[in-house]
C-alpha cells in the first residue's frame, strides 16, 4: 500500500505548458528543480524549486526507503507550491560507488540490398555492445555511443547514410546495483513519482555549466557532493569516462571532528564556515558558535585537516585519469560542481595537484529563479532538469530510441549536447 502524502499545487501557469523536473537524491539533501522553455526566448526558465534533508541514504545508496520517500515528497511539494505545477515525473539520478562505467564493442552486419546504414542499424550496433555477461546484481543504465568503425575505417561519428558490410560501435556502459536502483524506485513508487530515467549526476551536472567548446577539447567535471564524488570525462562531444568515488564532504566533516577533538555538529560547523584551501589565509584562529557556545580553533589545523582529505580525493581522480590516459592531457581543464566546490582555494589546490586548468561551475544560458539557484548544490538538480527537457520526446518511448521502462538510454551523447541551446 502506497504512502500518502499532501501533495499542493497552484494555478500560478498554464498547466497545459510543458514542464520538465530534475530530483536530485543526494545523501544529504533531496533537491527539486522545476522548468519550462521560455517561448519567446526559447531558453530553458527555473519556474520552482525545493530542497529537503535527506536521512535515509549512507554514501549515495538508500539505506531506508521510508525517510528517502518522505525527503522527496517534501523537496517535491516546495517545488509544486513555487511553480503551481503538480509533479507526476522527473529524471532522476544515481549515485553511490555501486555505479560504475566501463568500455564494450558492439558489431554487426549490413544485409540490405544497397548495404546503407540507417538508423536501426545504428541502433542495433549500440544494442550489441549491450550482450555483456554481467554479475545478476548489476543492471546497465546507459549506454553511450562513442565512435563508429564502418569496414575499417575508424573515428566516424554518425554512420547513418553511409555504406558498408561491418559496422562497429566503441561504447560507454554505465551500470549500477539492481538492488540500489529497485529502493530507489520503491522510494520513488511511495510518493507516485514516475522516472523518465536515471542518468548519473555528474552527466546532469555536466550539462548545466560546460559549454560546447569544453566538451569538444576535453573536460573533466567533478561533482563533490556530501557522501561521493561523481566524476565525468567528455571529450569530442562524448563520454569517455564515468565514475563515482565513495568521498565527499561528509569525510571532512569527520576528519574535523577527529582533528579538532570536537563534536560532529560542531566539525560540520567549523566546516561550512571557517574550511579553506587558502595558504594565505590570514587569520590565526576562527570561531564559531553553536548553541549559545563560542568554539575557538587554529587556523592552520583546519586548513591541514582539509587539505588532507581534499589531497586524496585528487589522488583518487588522478587514478581514474590515468585508466584513460588523460592525467594532465585534458585541454578544457576541470570544472567543480558541488557542496564543497564552494571552499576557498579549492580551484587553485585542484589546479596544482591535476597540473590541469581549473575553475567553479557556472549555470549559462538558463533564465527565471537564477538567484534562488545559482549555487553549485544545485547543478546537478538543474542538469537533470535540462536533461528532462532535452530528452522529453523519449518520455514515450519515440521512434529512433530504445527506451526502457527504467529509462535507459541508447543514444550517441553527442546527439544529446547538439540539441542543447548555447
Amino acid at each position: 500500500m502506497k504512502t500518502e502524502y499532501k501533495r499542493y499545487t497552484a494555478s500560478m501557469y498554464d498547466h497545459n505548458l510543458p514542464h520538465y523536473v530534475g530530483l536530485d537524491v543526494g545523501t544529504n539533501t533531496v533537491r527539486c528543480i522545476v522548468g519550462v522553455l521560455d517561448q519567446d526566448s526559447g531558453t530553458p526558465s527555473v519556474i520552482g524549486y525545493g530542497s529537503s534533508p535527506n536521512h535515509g541514504m549512507r554514501k549515495g545508496t538508500v539505506v531506508y526507503v521510508d525517510d528517502v520517500s518522505e525527503a522527496i515528497a517534501q523537496a517535491i511539494t516546495e517545488a509544486e507550491r513555487i511553480s503551481g505545477f503538480q509533479i507526476h515525473r522527473a529524471t532522476v539520478n544515481i549515485n553511490g560507488s555501486n555505479v560504475n562505467g566501463f568500455n564494450s564493442k558492439g558489431v554487426i552486419a549490413i544485409s540490405t540490398a544497397n548495404r546503407e546504414i540507417t538508423h536501426e542499424d545504428r541502433l542495433r550496433a549500440e544494442e550489441a555492445a549491450t550482450i555483456l555477461k554481467l554479475p545478476p546484481n548489476r543492471e546497465i543504465v546507459q549506454v553511450f555511443a562513442k565512435n563508429y568503425r564502418l569496414d575499417g575505417q575508424d573515428n566516424i561519428k554518425d554512420p547513418v547514410g553511409m555504406q558498408g558490410v561491418r559496422l562497429e560501435v566503441d561504447a560507454h556502459i554505465v551500470t549500477a546495483s539492481l538492488p540500489h536502483l529497485r529502493n530507489l524506485d520503491s522510494a520513488l513508487d511511495k510518493v507516485e513519482i514516475i522516472p523518465n530515467r536515471h542518468t548519473v549526476s555528474s552527466l546532469a551536472a555536466a550539462e548545466a555549466v560546460l559549454s560546447r567548446q569544453q566538451k569538444e577539447s576535453g573536460t573533466l567535471l567533478l561533482d563533490i557532493g556530501a557522501g561521493t564524488t561523481n566524476l565525468v570525462v567528455i571529450e569530442e562531444g562524448e563520454i569517455q569516462h564515468v565514475a563515482v568515488l565513495p568521498i565527499g564532504g561528509i569525510n571532512i566533516t569527520n576528519d574535523l571532528a577527529i582533528g579538532l577533538k570536537t563534536d560532529l555538529d560542531i566539525a560540520e560547523e567549523v566546516k561550512v564556515k571557517c574550511a579553506t584551501l587558502d595558504q594565505d589565509h590570514k587569520k590565526e584562529a576562527v570561531s564559531v558558535e553553536l548553541n549559545k557556545k563560542v568554539h575557538t580553533f587554529k587556523t592552520s589545523d583546519i586548513l591541514m585537516i582539509t587539505e588532507a582529505r581534499i589531497d586524496e580525493l585528487l589522488d583518487y581522480v588522478d587514478k581514474e585519469l590515468r585508466m584513460i590516459h588523460r592525467s594532465r592531457k585534458l585541454p578544457g581543464g576541470v570544472v567543480i560542481v558541488g557542496g564543497t566546490a564552494k571552499f576557498p582555494g579549492l580551484a587553485d589546490f585542484t589546479r596544482d595537484k591535476l597540473e590541469l586548468p581549473a575553475r567553479i561551475g557556472k549555470l549559462h544560458n538558463i533564465t527565471g529563479l537564477i538567484e534562488s539557484v545559482d549555487d553549485p548544490v544545485n547543478f546537478t538538480a538543474v542538469g537533470l532538469m535540462l536533461l528532462d527537457m532535452l530528452l522529453a520526446p523519449m518520455n514515450e518511448g519515440s521512434a529512433g530510441f530504445n527506451v526502457t521502462a527504467r529509462g535507459k538510454l541508447f543514444n550517441p551523447v553527442s546527439k544529446l549536447i547538439n540539441m542543447i541551446r548555447r
